[in-house]
């Protein structure tokens, strides 16, 4: 399994980020995946996961901001960000699995920094 992150960076509050995650080693159109973070100082979040279905599941602190969306022809898992916090400020986790929530997952990429600062 090889899952790796792309597209963070330094953005200004409020504004917008999109993370792709490109997945490899296992068969992506059938697993259920999901994005988690951790914070400086803070544990593990998850923050949303998506079945091969296309059903959505989002915690609270992202709902409505935070849009996961997936590509199976191009094996590709996103996640767009909008109306970011300084409190977003996090790495940020591609998962294999995570679903339903609270469910160990199975994988994990290496993480992509996502900074939130004017």
């Amino acid at each position: 399994v090889q899952l790796l992150e792309s597209g963070g960076g330094l953005v200004q509050p409020g504004g917008s980020l999109r993370l792709s995650c490109e997945a490899s080693g296992f068969t992506f159109s059938t697993s259920a995946m999901s994005w988690s973070r951790e914070a400086p100082g803070k544990g593990l979040e998850w923050l949303s996961g998506i079945y091969s279905s296309g059903t959505t599941y989002y915690a609270p602190s992202v709902q409505g901001r935070f849009t996961i969306s997936r590509d199976n022809a191009k094996n590709t898992l996103y996640l767009q960000m909008n109306s970011l916090k300084p409190e977003d400020t996090a790495v940020y986790y591609c998962v294999l699995g995570g679903l339903p929530v609270g469910e160990t997952p199975l994988s994990w990429g290496p993480g992509i920094w996502v900074t939130i600062s004017s």
